[in-house]
């Protein structure tokens, strides 16, 4: 019952999460968006209003024409909508999951002995440092450089390069799943944080400064929309670190780190090809789309280099000869034996496969311990769910998890020829 409501606690966590980081990146990308596409505007009474650029755009049948303004109107409206609850809520929902499945868990889902051997303590302890430590570097790396000549160039490449050195401890310290997960929860924590602690305060100091009739300091408004533009690039690499873990191919070799990186740098490049397009069509310039095309390449060279190499196949018995078999009988060969003279042999054997289970699955998936809801304490319960074995074992590779009872890749080839002669279970 415990690992029933937990794996209701999970799916409504995830599910809350997707919805609010759905409403986070589709405002975040609509803004960003909509502040490359801004046309300076001409009419007398737009200019004499302030308004520094202007959109017309048709969507669901009606036609709309957003304005901003260079600092603000000059009458502050009443109701003025804040962007900020769902850059809030989905990191609360998502620490939340995090903390559920892994935090809680952190001997299971963290600790790979193989990789780093210490403690489920030490373990989450270094987990949540990962997240605070990134965000005060970064932050640091942004206030004292942000400003400087080429300052956007100068923090982009230190961001870069801290982003692959916590790529890369990560991968040396965690298990290969939980890395990559942390490092898109590393990066998305200071998305969070620049709009908590810069954006939205820096935001309110500009609303209260105009209606109190003050000048208004133009650092908030600069220092808002650099974090803004971060956040924007950040986003298709936390989303790839997030949904790669699901993929054990990927963070189980032996560069595992490099992959990682790899993938976050193809997201940012498809995102920056993506900004400067939105510019490109105001200025009436060219599309500049090598960014997307690197970022594809880049993809593309790790489909080839994480190709899996063919593993070697175990010689099958040759059959025994017929006079032999019918000799066995009477060298005292069991009953059982005799009767299955004439059946169709199988390369292997299920006796072999149920040891494979007992041995390296049966700990997680058993009656006392159904997780997800699979048991594999009877044949018929294994022949059910042998496809799923197949999928998380073989395929994916991501079973058992952190290859804690350490499956051999000559048992998951075993699993895959039973699998493919039809998962016998005589």
């Amino acid at each position: 019952m415990d690992t029933y409501l937990l794996d209701w606690v999970n799916l409504l966590l995830r599910w809350t999460h997707v919805i609010t980081a759905i409403a986070w990146i589709g405002a975040s990308f609509y803004f960003v968006f909509l502040d490359n596409s801004l046309h300076k505007p001409t009419a007398p009474d737009l200019v004499q209003k302030g308004v520094d650029g202007e959109l017309w755009a048709v969507h669901g049948g009606g036609f709309y024409n957003p304005q901003k303004y260079l600092v603000a109107p000059k009458a502050m409206p009443e109701n003025l909508h804040w962007f900020y609850w769902e850059s809030y809520a989905t990191w609360l929902s998502g620490f939340g999951l995090f903390t559920v499945l892994y935090l809680f868990n952190a001997g299971t889902f963290m600790v790979d002995r193989t990789v780093h051997d210490w403690s489920s303590g030490a373990a989450v302890a270094s987990a949540l440092g990962f997240l605070a430590v990134f965000w005060f570097v970064y932050d640091i790396i942004c206030r004292a450089f942000g400003r400087k000549k080429n300052g956007d160039l100068i923090v982009g490449a230190c961001v870069f390069v801290f982003v692959v050195f916590a790529a890369w401890l990560a991968c040396q310290l965690f298990a290969g799943r939980a890395a990559f997960l942390l490092v898109g929860a590393m990066l998305a924590t200071a998305m969070s944080a620049n709009v908590f602690f810069w954006i939205i305060p820096g935001q309110r100091k500009v609303v209260a400064q105009l209606k109190a009739g003050q000048p208004v300091d133009p650092i908030h408004g600069w220092r808002a929309k650099q974090r803004s533009v971060h956040n924007t690039y950040f986003t298709l690499p936390v989303l790839i670190a997030m949904l790669s873990n699901h993929y054990g191919w990927l963070y189980s070799g032996e560069h595992n780190w490099v992959v990682l990186v790899l993938l976050m740098l193809a997201g940012a490049l498809v995102r920056h090809s993506f900004v400067a397009r939105h510019k490109a069509l105001v200025l009436g310039k060219r599309v500049p789309w090598e960014h997307a095309m690197a970022g594809v390449a880049a993809l593309l060279a790790m489909v080839v280099w994480l190709t899996p190499k063919p593993e070697p196949v175990a010689p099958v018995m040759a059959a025994t000869p017929p006079a032999a078999a019918a000799a066995a009988p009477a060298a005292g060969a069991s009953p059982a034996a005799a009767a299955a003279g004439g059946a169709t042999a199988h390369a292997v054997s299920f006796q072999q496969v149920k040891g494979v289970i007992d041995q390296r699955c049966a700990m997680c998936h058993s009656a006392a311990m159904p997780s997800k809801g699979i048991a594999f304490d009877s044949p018929a319960s294994i022949k059910r769910h042998a496809q799923q074995m197949y999928q998380q074992t073989v395929v994916l590779k991501v079973m058992p998890l952190n290859n804690a009872t350490q499956i051999t890749a000559g048992e998951r080839d075993l699993l895959k020829r039973w699998y493919e002669e039809g998962a016998p279970v005589e």
